[in-house]
């Protein structure tokens, strides 16, 4: 069946089919368990070994950074450190790091509800347990003390780690003590004495320096582990190079980041009132030393990208426009949501009197911006001489030459650009031959033209039914249903498939045909969200909210018999079949190969 499913990907010019999950959402076998997924366990070892046998060539992660427990967003995680929960229970004992009775002991107390939706706070607990079981052997090893060696990285994240735990917790701007607030990012009459406080703190707190760096080696040593594991399986890893920074990064790198403002998503199709991240950006003044070297900020995304590639074989970029053009806005606002909407592009705005501090950064001059749109419109800039998209491209370069300066193609990065393509970003893009994503479930129904249309896609896009920020494809079909869009998808789909619309009459059947149409589209790289693929129907993210459901859903146990059980009943997407449609629809194949596809030579092969 694998061979079969690589042969209909190749005649249907498919270069990259990816499965999208993330590290919370893996299923774990009943004796690891302890409330939150991780991609290096047993139980999703089964579930890679599933994606490859349905033909998936690669799976993509979300971020793997270390968060907290009140916030499980791996989008607010740290971006060089990595996440204890990406650490694999089981294997901890399996290695002799930790003993059986106190994983037992864990997995025992696990909250029952933890194994469908994830418990942060228990999962938290009871891996430092474990961790401080494990580390007392291995923060003294020599491995240890020369891994952080190599990662000069490494202290600054343990030494805030411990400042947190000093002052119990909260935000670093809530400490007490101007020295430990800005200890990397003095004032010029604090340098000496932060230096003093550094030295202090490597001494009073080096063994627990000594175990975050044992941590830090030991969840890289699983991960090294797992990416070996995918590439026996023939499956590529992907990473996410989130556009964050999280509340240690802030702290880190403070002296790189530009005052007064924060990033944000600005009002879009996508989301119409705009969202307020909060994140840092980096000071565009920072971007240049003398003599037009790579100054600090750029030297820092060169250091996180290097970091990317060390761990995984491809990267997405999550919103790219915040690399070339970030949409900002107050950061000392009473009104977060106003201010966001009120914001504006950090290189597009070189007369605003709302924002007369941005002018200093204006790539983009007075004529060529539209008056007549909206700052936050694609079209607001006009036009740009090439000089212009280079300053524009300067983040985006840096990840670009980083990436080929370690042997990747630029197939091997993906830019999650969505509804929105400001001008200059659509130039940076081509600059470098970037594809965008199309979400067809946001497809317009009535406007051939449509950016989301799967028949609009060029070669180098992504196309996909949905993503983590997105509705499973099964909740829609309910939705769809009740208010009468229903019936109109199914004769667009029809159409495409070239298929009787009255085949398609069981809403089922018209998630089918939406990843068959995946398929048929110009774009050579399918990608496909756990949640559609296993016909889920809660929601993993709602976003623009903060809710106590974000970032938890899991596959549950009994997975694989389930999917199996729902396949059969057309109530999960079936690679197979639908590959099947999509050669009939395209009149490539032979008839013995979509025979194979749908299990009719004989025993199928797993499914």
């Amino acid at each position: 069946m694998r061979d079969a499913i690589a042969e209909a990907l190749r005649l249907l010019d498919k270069r990259r089919f990816v499965l999208q999950i993330h590290d919370v959402s893996f299923p774990s076998l009943p004796d690891e368990d302890i409330g939150h997924g991780a991609s290096t366990t047993a139980g999703a070892a089964e579930l890679l070994d599933f994606a490859a046998a349905q033909g998936f060539t690669g799976v993509l992660l979300g971020p793997q950074g270390a968060v907290s427990a009140m916030n499980p967003s791996p989008y607010d995680g740290t971006v060089l450190s990595r996440s204890p929960l990406t650490i694999p229970p089981r294997l901890l004992v399996e290695d002799g790091l930790v003993d059986a009775e106190t994983l037992a002991r864990l997995v025992a107390g696990r909250p029952v509800a933890a194994s469908v939706h994830a418990d942060p706070v228990y999962a938290h607990g009871a891996m430092t347990q474990l961790l401080d079981e494990a580390c007392a052997a291995l923060a003294r090893s020599p491995d240890v003390r020369a891994y952080a060696a190599r990662n000069s990285w490494l202290e600054a994240d343990a030494v805030y780690d411990v400042l947190d735990r000093m002052h119990g917790g909260g935000h670093f701007g809530a400490w007490p003590g101007a020295l430990d607030r800005r200890l990397f990012a003095p004032r010029a009459d604090e340098e000496h004495a932060t230096a003093r406080r550094l030295a202090d703190l490597r001494v009073a707190a080096a063994n627990e320096i000594a175990r975050y760096a044992a941590v830090q080696w030991i969840a890289e040593d699983y991960h090294t582990r797992l990416r070996a594991a995918c590439a026996r399986r023939g499956v590529l890893l992907y990473g996410d190079l989130q556009i964050g920074l999280s509340v240690v990064d802030v702290w880190t790198r403070a002296a790189l980041l530009l005052p007064g403002y924060r990033m944000g998503a600005p009002p879009s199709r996508t989301n119409v009132e705009g969202q307020p991240w909060g994140y840092a950006v980096l000071d565009p003044q920072q971007y240049r030393d003398v003599g037009d070297r790579p100054g600090p900020a750029l030297r820092f995304v060169e250091q996180r990208m290097d970091r990317m590639l060390s761990l995984y074989d491809g990267v997405r970029i999550d919103h790219p426009h915040g690399h070339s053009d970030p949409w900002v806005y107050d950061a000392g606002a009473a009104d977060p949501l106003r201010a966001v909407q009120n914001g504006a592009r950090l290189f597009s705005s070189p007369d605003l009197p709302d924002h007369p501090a941005l002018a200093a950064f204006a790539v983009a001059r007075p004529a060529q911006i539209d008056r007549g749109k909206h700052r936050f419109d694609d079209g607001w800039v006009t036009e740009l001489d090439d000089e212009q998209v280079a300053r524009y491209a300067v983040v985006i370069d840096v990840i670009v030459d980083t990436a080929r300066r370690r042997g990747r193609a630029l197939d091997d990065l993906l830019c999650e650009v969505l509804s929105t393509l400001p001008y200059p970003l659509a130039r940076v893009m081509e600059r470098h031959g970037f594809g965008r994503f199309r979400v067809t479930q946001k497809a317009s129904l009535v406007d051939p033209t449509d950016v989301y249309r799967a028949e609009n896609a060029q070669a180098a896009d992504w196309v996909m039914i949905g993503n983590h920020d997105t509705p499973p494809v099964w909740r829609l079909l309910e939705d769809w249903a009740r208010s009468g869009a229903l019936a109109a998808r199914r004769d667009l789909l029809a159409g495409a498939l070239r298929v009787d619309p009255r085949s398609l009459a069981a809403p089922s059947s018209v998630a089918q045909a939406m990843l068959a149409e995946l398929f048929l589209s110009p774009a050579r790289n399918v990608m496909v969200f756990f949640a559609d693929l296993f016909g889920l129907t809660e929601i993993y993210n709602e976003p623009g909210i903060v809710s106590g459901r974000n970032w938890r859903l899991r596959l549950a146990p009994g997975w694989r018999a389930r999917y199996d059980a729902d396949r059969r009943r057309g109530r999960v997407l079936d690679v197979p079949a639908a590959l099947a449609a999509a050669l009939r629809a395209k009149r490539v194949g032979t008839p013995a190969l979509i025979d194979r596809l749908l299990g009719r030579d004989g025993p199928a092969g797993p499914r």
